[in-house]
């Protein structure tokens, strides 16, 4: 399970870097981020760990941008707000997680400690 996102006023862990492919390489079913190179058990168990944890971060991360975005488009002080039928739709939600990822937006956006979107499910 992935650790909680840290607020605002806790320093954030930095992850292994997530480099980008080579085109070539990622043509290639089978190879993902040199891992199918590494013979060493130990090494291949740190380096997919490493991964692991970027790519959690990454997702936290990101959620946390389209929160504080979905925020932004239903803000009634915007001419052209949407509702959260249409962010839903935009972002392929059901309606009810737009109203929960907006609200978690606005927490964000107040710099307000919230549960996070764990809690969105």
């Amino acid at each position: 399970m992935a650790e909680p996102t840290p607020r605002r006023n806790e320093p954030r862990l930095r992850p292994a870097p997530l480099l980008f492919e080579p085109a070539e390489a990622a043509s290639d079913p089978e190879h993902f981020f040199d891992l199918e190179s590494i013979d060493d058990p130990r090494a291949l168990l740190a380096r997919a760990t490493e991964l692991t944890q970027a790519f959690r971060a990454a997702t936290d991360r990101a959620v946390e941008y389209q929160a504080i975005a979905a925020a932004q488009l239903a803000d009634p002080r915007r001419f052209d707000r949407l509702t959260p039928a249409a962010i839903a739709e935009q972002a392929e939600w059901t309606e009810d997680y737009a109203k929960k990822m907006v609200e978690f937006g606005q927490d964000l956006l107040r710099g307000v400690d919230s549960t996070g979107p764990e809690s969105l499910g």
